[in-house]
């Protein structure tokens, strides 16, 4: 079998690998790994192989430690160890921005770290003061709310219970450094505090915020310049998309990662003689129902991919509307079964009827999401999955 049979829409299915270590060969370990895919009859052209950000950053021994994060800090920004540091919009993460918070505050161990957090929630949607408190309040939203004005209204997370205030006042103050915290969903107001630099630290809107400051902040940074270049570890991505790992030190997120995806379908071509294409996955793009938090704390949801996956789209026909359609015009089932199969060789028509309800999305967007959430974030030991037939 190198394909599913035909009664089988979309699947995917985790694939479990031995353990990755700093200097292990990740397009090795992925390609044998797909071998006994092919020998089972399990791999076919056309498929798409998305293997874990976290496994590849791994073999490529691509750690920092939060004294390279401090001494970037130092020589990005040309600040000395007094220095007022602004960090602004960072997401409530212990997984993702604790330990960069630690970095940065030692580097101005001397100084004082500004801290401004986004309300009601961070960017991707935790939790951290109660939604009609700035009205209550009487404030808009470009106004300052003080911890002391927050006061029993603010919010630990609402599934880990920590109290991110408590945990990033203590971080700042364990380095030595002074902790001013304090609410405000308008960038600007960080200009107030009078700080020597600021480091821009949301995901998603890192640019627009930046632009915002660049004009009235000489020393104005994002994490994406911090740990982005040779020598060391360093990933074109900087700070963004990395995540805790042992003791003081940071996972970054893989450098070069088209590279390494490219190399996988190559070696499978030439060996297996299988056209497939490479994705490098982080985050999906998900949202928790039940907490509203956006689980996407990745600057995107694909690191790397092969040129057969760029531009293009999952989209196709809504066929409950062509089935009622047909159906209450007094076609029969196997002409409307006829009809479905040739529409499925034809064009798409986005502006069509027969497409309404069905938004075209990036392909690499909705690829690495359905991986994310076959692998789990939690880890399931299946750090590659095998995507077939949604090309």
């Amino acid at each position: 079998m190198t394909r599913l049979p035909e009664y089988i829409g979309v699947s995917a299915f985790g694939i479990k690998i031995g353990v990755v270590v700093p200097g292990s060969d990740i397009v090795q370990m992925t390609y044998d790994a797909l071998a006994k895919c092919h020998n089972d009859g399990l791999l076919a052209s056309g498929d798409t192989v998305c293997v874990t950000e976290s496994v590849v950053a791994r073999a490529q021994d691509n750690y920092v430690t939060i004294d390279d994060i401090a001494e970037e800090a130092r020589k990005q920004l040309k600040i000395e160890p007094s220095a007022r540091l602004g960090v602004l919009f960072p997401i409530l993460s212990r997984n993702r921005f604790w330990l960069v918070l630690k970095g940065l505050a030692r580097a101005v161990p001397e100084g004082e770290v500004i801290v401004q957090l986004s309300h009601p929630t961070d960017e991707v949607g935790n939790p951290i003061l109660r939604r009609d408190l700035a009205k209550k309040l009487g404030k808009g939203d470009s106004d300052i709310i003080t911890l002391e004005e927050a006061g029993s209204d603010r919010l630990r997370h609402p599934i880990t219970a920590v109290d991110y205030v408590d945990l990033y006042t203590t971080t700042i103050t364990e380095q030595g450094a002074k902790a001013t915290l304090y609410f405000s969903n308008d960038p600007m107001k960080i200009v107030e505090a009078n700080p020597d630099a600021v480091v821009v630290a949301n995901v998603h809107n890192r640019e627009e915020t930046q632009a915002v400051l660049a004009p009235v902040i000489d020393k104005c940074i994002t994490l994406q310049s911090l740990c982005n270049t040779p020598p060391g570890a360093w990933s074109e991505w900087g700070l963004l998309g990395s995540n805790m790992s042992s003791g003081d030190r940071l996972k970054l997120a893989p450098r070069s990662s088209d590279e390494v995806a490219r190399h996988i379908q190559v070696k499978v071509a030439e060996n297996l003689g299988k056209n497939i294409e490479v994705l490098i996955f982080g985050d999906g793009a998900y949202r928790d129902p039940s907490t509203g938090i956006y689980e996407l704390a990745d600057p995107k949801p694909t690191f790397g991919m092969t040129p057969g996956l760029a531009g293009r789209y999952r989209e196709g026909l809504k066929y409950k509307y062509i089935v009622d359609e047909m159906w209450y015009q007094g076609t029969g089932i196997s002409d409307i079964e006829n009809t479905l199969r040739a529409k499925a060789n034809e064009p798409i028509d986005r502006q069509s009827d027969a497409t309404e309800g069905t938004t075209p999305r990036r392909i690499e967007d909705v690829i690495a999401s359905l991986a994310d959430l076959v692998s789990g974030s939690a880890d399931a030991g299946t750090p590659i999955v095998l995507v077939k037939s949604i090309l």
